[in-house]
């Protein structure tokens, strides 16, 4: 611990990325990339992108993308916020929307993405977790009081399980009423979710935040993007103008719109996704394993008399990387990215060999 640091960076605690191996090879499904490649319109955008035009700035209002996908997701294109990765929208938002040294405490689950608490204690947010359901479920009529604002992935992430929209059009709307921000995480709603995004226009408080890592086959790219109504837009606008003006360079820009504009192919693939997701679930339940539903591109398991711990180390072991939470109730869970098929048809080998 530097004697230079502040009291800020001394005492916060950092989000803790999946693990990037370098040492070995790994089947790798553990940070919920997707298994096959982006569009090949998204590499010729890129390629064309990369000229001289790169000495200049870029646009710092990302009107290629926002145009591009007000078109997609039938709004207007100040509708749209491009951000570099969803990651920093979400940090973004926490910063725009949600007031920190008052009493009213930021709600989000007690078993969520591990960001959330991490942005509350970086801006000096109260924050309260609500409990899950015991089939590890977010139950929206929980989030029924007074707060400085609701945040929670659908589906959620380490579970997978996804809320109904009939649950949180009536949540957005209970904290329209108290002038509070709703903010719905769809990193994974392409894969099975219902997505909220639609309503935005009905709800000018509810914000929706995505991400090109998942869906698109964009990890390594770093674009994100939000949906939500004009004022919230330029809420995170105004963050991010205090911050860095300049956060989605050429090609990013280039290559995110492109793959906005290919929507049949990412069908196509995230199909395939979702086929082996479910294959995989029906496999190793077979062998006993408690597998949660998932509408998202991963499946939370826990394997019969085994630890979570124990499992995630013997699964590593052999190549395959997973991974495990070490916290209340879910530390005998691990999350399994999905891979393609003979990457799912590996680890499920893997996991009879180790059962037996």
């Amino acid at each position: 611990m530097s004697k230079f640091w502040n009291n800020r960076t001394r005492n916060i605690s950092p989000y803790i990325p999946g693990e990037q191996p370098r040492d070995r090879k790994f089947i790798k499904l553990n940070t919920n990339e997707n298994p096959y490649p982006p569009s090949p319109k998204v590499i010729e955008a890129i390629k064309n992108a990369a000229n001289t035009d790169l000495r200049l700035y870029p646009d710092p209002e990302s009107r290629l993308f926002r145009e591009t996908a007000a078109k997609r997701y039938n709004v207007k294109p100040e509708q749209i916020f491009a951000g570099n990765g969803s990651d920093e929208i979400l940090a973004f938002a926490f910063a725009a929307f949600f007031e920190s040294n008052i009493k009213e405490s930021v709600l989000f689950p007690d078993i969520t993405y591990s960001f959330y608490p991490v942005y509350a204690e970086l801006w000096d947010i109260p924050c309260r977790t609500i409990p899950l359901r015991e089939d590890f479920s977010i139950d929206c009529t929980d989030y029924y009081i007074p707060n400085g604002g609701v945040i929670f992935p659908n589906p959620n992430a380490p579970t997978g399980i996804s809320v109904p929209l009939a649950d949180i059009l009536p949540l957005a709307e209970y904290q329209m009423k108290q002038n509070k921000v709703l903010v719905i995480d769809e990193a994974y709603a392409a894969f099975g979710a219902e997505p909220a995004y639609s309503y935005t226009g009905k709800y000018p408080n509810l914000l929706t935040v995505h991400t090109m890592s998942k869906s698109a086959s964009l990890a390594g790219l770093r674009f994100g993007f939000a949906v939500g109504s004009e004022e919230l837009i330029e809420g995170l606008c105004r963050i991010r103008d205090s911050f860095n003006s300049y956060t989605i360079d050429r090609l990013a820009s280039a290559g995110a719109a492109a793959a906005i504009d290919d929507s049949a192919y990412y069908d196509g693939i995230n199909h395939k996704v979702i086929a082996n997701r479910e294959r995989a679930a029906a496999e190793l339940r077979g062998l006993g394993f408690t597998v949660l539903p998932s509408a998202a591109n991963f499946l939370f398991a826990k394997a019969p008399n085994i630890s979570g711990a124990d499992f995630f180390a013997a699964l590593r072991e052999r190549g395959i990387l997973v991974r495990h939470f070490n916290k209340d109730r879910i530390s005998d869970f691990i999350r399994i990215s999905t891979g393609t098929d003979d990457e799912m048809d590996e680890l499920i080998r893997n996991c009879r060999e180790i059962l037996s």
